[in-house]
């Protein structure tokens, strides 16, 4: 008989070991909103431990740190504030942001005071914001619970979040000419980038706004191909508004409000038009090396069936999350099996298939889509859950999502809320915005176990995205139909084998069917494309991406590598957009000859 799902986690997450809670404090109507901001405003280049409060948590994105790091207590953070405010000279001009103090009220016992300034550092000179959550002690003081700090610009040498179009160009004041590749001989840029999809185009575009030279490798024909060339039905189950590349609003208000992916090949290749991107397209690389001595990278790349060699002293991996490596079970008698058998990676469309048996291995995303699909289509479908699935309705999400990706806000305001805060503090605002919803629609999830698919309707976002990337379902409709028996579960046995016409379980069960879909996730580590390209030695230099350090800092990803000149970048289409920011300013301030001092501890790059 199935049970109701619990509202307790149904396996130990490594999120649950970092520090960090909500604030017990109400905050009276009326208070007095500048107070607080102007006390910290006067000493914050000089921030004691008097300050904050004592489990404060500060969250640093290669403002002061030069990478990105997050310390826990007020004296922790009092003593690395005092080191570095020092060593990069933080000035005493700072400014608060006009109107910008607010309360943040989540729930009658949780509240705090939301303020933002702005800052310079000297050393070197850098322009910065700072958002920080006050909280009201006694005596009428405030602390700092929360501080994040933001590396913006570095100063006088261009502006990382604007590009004018190439045509017209109204604005050529950082525009550099960008080389392309020589046919004959060897050509030189200062980064190359591997990968012309969401993150490749960001990075690229913001080398360009730095007047950085660049290139972009990209293994498909056109640009855009990283999306156009997925199954048919596959669409962005995040809102419109938070799937701009940087520099515009990229997809109009004609569009849908879940954009499929014609519509957000069409869009890139516009956005990449429209900005002069410079990428070289069906263009493969081969293999590199690294010279330490030179501290610069050779690499060997095909296009038009001619190999040529590129020089640089950056290279992006911009491969995205999924690295496209599929993870395939390998189930015994695979050869017996005598259907259609592919991972989803190959998988376009169940048109043709009408009154046929399809399997769909797996219960994320991209798993119901196809099964969706395929039920669409006339098929007969079966899902096989493996483990128990974390489900997110679209309408949780997208009533998050629209209080802060909306046309009244300048998206790069809406990346820095979104993006900046300590991953500890942002999964328990999620879990506080989402469980509620959860519990109220019991019947919801009842109704799914019913049917045998073991559903988590309390997991955590933060796991999913950072940790598991993926492995969760943002349900747009498919749940229903599994509901209501249209689709079917196997979820009481694993697989054992493959039979002549289908699969075997250890329970002694078969199920036929004439297509089997493994929808079963792909390789996430970009240290696996680094050691395929570089070789071993410079991949264990690099060290794996994402997981989560001992800070709760993804690893690899976004982050300052103990491998010289070496990044890695994918995610979602938000990640790349103001992740890639942190990546163009760093190779410039490279290239300028002032790099950006790094305070960071490398044997914390290990997976909690």
């Amino acid at each position: 008989m199935a049970t109701t799902p619990s509202n307790q986690p149904y396996s130990t997450n490594p999120l649950d070991c970092l520090p960090g809670k909500l604030p017990q404090a109400q905050i009276p109507d009326g208070v007095d909103l500048q107070a607080g901001p102007n006390t910290i405003a006067d000493k914050f280049p000089h921030l004691a431990a008097d300050d904050f409060t004592d489990d404060a948590i500060w969250r640093d994105t290669y403002g002061l740190t030069g990478t990105m790091r997050t310390f826990y207590s007020s004296d922790r953070i009092s003593t690395t504030w005092s080191i570095l405010s020092k060593s990069r000279g933080v000035s005493s001009a700072v400014k608060i942001v006009p109107n910008s103090a607010k309360i943040i009220r989540l729930h009658e016992e949780a509240s705090w005071l939301e303020c933002r300034f702005t800052f310079q550092t000297k050393y070197p000179e850098t322009e910065c914001s700072a958002i920080l959550h006050l909280v009201p002690v006694a005596g009428g003081i405030w602390k700092i619970w929360v501080l994040r700090t933001i590396l913006e610009q570095i100063s006088g040498h261009g502006n990382v979040d604007s590009l004018a179009p190439c045509i017209p160009q109204t604005d050529s004041s950082m525009h550099v000419e960008q080389e392309s590749i020589s046919s004959s001989g060897e050509s030189h840029f200062h980064a190359v980038i591997i990968g012309g999809g969401q993150s490749g185009l960001s990075t690229g575009g913001r080398l360009q706004a730095l007047g950085v030279s660049y290139v972009i490798l990209e293994k498909n024909e056109e640009v855009g191909a990283a999306w156009g060339l997925r199954y048919n039905s596959a669409k962005l189950h995040t809102v419109r508004e938070y799937a701009h590349l940087p520099f515009d609003r990229t997809f109009g208000s004609e569009l849908g409000e879940y954009l499929g992916k014609e519509e957000l090949a069409a869009g890139h290749k516009k956005w990449a038009k429209k900005y002069g991107i410079n990428i070289s397209l069906s263009t493969t690389l081969e293999s590199g090396t690294w010279d330490i001595d030179r501290q610069l990278y050779t690499l060997s790349i095909k296009r038009n069936g001619a190999t040529l060699r590129i020089t640089a002293k950056h290279v992006v991996f911009a491969t995205g999350a999924g690295s496209q490596v599929p993870l395939i079970p390998e189930w015994p008698d695979k050869h017996q099996f005598s259907g259609i058998l592919m991972h989803s990676q190959n998988y376009k469309s169940a048109v043709g298939w009408k009154g046929k048996r399809g399997i769909v291995v797996g219960t994320a995303n991209t798993a119901h889509d196809v099964a969706d699909d395929m039920l669409e289509a006339g098929m007969a479908v079966t899902m096989i859950q493996r483990s128990r699935t974390f489900v997110l309705p679209v309408e949780y999400i997208a009533s998050r999502y629209h209080l802060l990706y909306n046309e009244n806000i300048p998206t790069e305001i809406s990346d820095r809320t979104m993006f900046s805060n300590p991953i500890s503090i942002s999964r328990l605002l999620s879990a506080q915005a989402f469980h509620p919803m959860a519990k109220a629609q019991p019947e919801r999830w009842e109704a799914l176990e019913q049917v045998g698919f073991k559903v988590n309707p309390y997991g955590d976002i933060q796991e999913a995205i950072n940790i598991k990337l993926g492995g969760h379902y943002i349900d747009v409709g498919t749940s229903a139909k599994i509901s209501k028996g249209y689709i079917k579960v196997k979820s009481d046995a694993l697989v054992e084998r493959y039979t002549q016409s289908g699969l075997a379980f250890t329970d002694g069960t078969k199920i036929d069917a004439d297509v089997i879909v493994l929808a079963t996730g792909f390789d996430g580590n970009l240290r696996n494309d680094v050691e395929r390209i570089f070789g071993k030695a410079v991949a264990d230099c690099a060290g794996d991406c994402f997981g989560i350090n001992e800070e709760g800092e993804v690893l690899g990803a976004f982050r300052v590598l103990q491998q010289p000149g070496l990044w890695y970048l994918g995610g979602a289409l938000g990640h790349a957009r103001y992740y890639s920011r942190f990546i163009a300013l760093s190779i410039k301030a490279d290239e300028l000859g002032i790099p950006f001092p790094v305070h960071s501890d490398y044997s914390r790059n290990t997976v909690v």
